[in-house]
């Protein structure tokens, strides 16, 4: 690391858990980011702050006024760009060293795969059943730890699924796929502006953490948040050894 590096990011280097050994895995790492709305913003600003070498952000909508109350990685002048690219540039100023790749694409199919093959660890920012277990499956099947996170109203919720763990569960196993999911989505039900917030900085903190090699991830639990009363549970979570996604592996 040269001088303006052991300055930029002294404050984690100060930390004995992470030190120049842990923010150098950090600025190795690539992670990958489906969604660049209210979770996806906080993840990718920490993300790029802290120094992971690589982002790679998917994302197929546009930036909408209606964004901006929660989704900090736009500004007002990006109203109609797409929002991987409005996200990238916001990154760059922040810092420059990181690489952004921005895809402004709806994933579908063995895109998935191919995606999560490229990264190290994948944060689940998207706001649709389907997406979510897609990326489950494509992380199940190329054992990468996955951070997921969700928020609609008042209620966000948080869990890691790290799969290189045999005896943990999926997101499958949490959440059962089944053709009548039906999705929450913001412009329908409204979102607390810094719910997502609060549960995006958590994903990225969990994804520094997986990285680095440091701490307890949150593997195994879900933690669910009541942002109106700010109380949150802990719920326990076993794999099932009937999952149709993981089951077998």
């Amino acid at each position: 690391m040269n001088d303006e590096q052991l300055l930029r990011y002294s404050r984690h280097i100060l930390l004995p858990e992470i030190g120049i050994d842990g923010q150098q895995k950090i600025a190795g790492a690539h992670a990958l980011i489906m969604g660049a709305g209210g979770l996806g913003s906080p993840v990718a600003l920490y993300l790029a702050s802290a120094g992971v070498g690589t982002l790679t952000i998917c994302d197929g909508d546009t930036v909408d006024l209606t964004n901006l109350q929660r989704q900090i990685v736009h500004r007002g002048d990006a109203l109609g760009m797409a929002k991987s690219a409005s996200a990238e540039r916001t990154l760059a100023g922040i810092n420059p060293e990181v690489k952004v790749r921005a895809f402004n694409e709806r994933v579908s199919g063995e895109r998935f795969n191919q995606l999560v093959r490229e990264a190290d660890i994948v944060l689940d920012c998207s706001d649709n059943f389907a997406t979510r277990h897609a990326l489950n499956r494509a992380c199940v099947a190329n054992a990468k730890p996955l951070v997921s996170g969700a928020g609609v109203r008042f209620d966000g919720q948080i869990a890691v699924f790290d799969r290189r763990d045999r005896a943990a569960p999926c997101y499958h196993c949490l959440f059962p796929e089944s053709g009548d999911d039906e999705d929450m989505r913001c412009a329908v039900m409204g979102v607390f502006a810094p719910l997502v917030g609060i549960i995006g900085s958590m994903q990225a903190a969990e994804a520094l953490k997986l990285i680095a090699g440091i701490g307890t991830s949150l593997s195994g639990r879900l933690l669910l948040l009541d942002a109106l009363s700010m109380e949150w549970r802990t719920v326990r979570l076993q794999r099932d050894a009937t999952c149709a996604v993981c089951g077998k592996l």
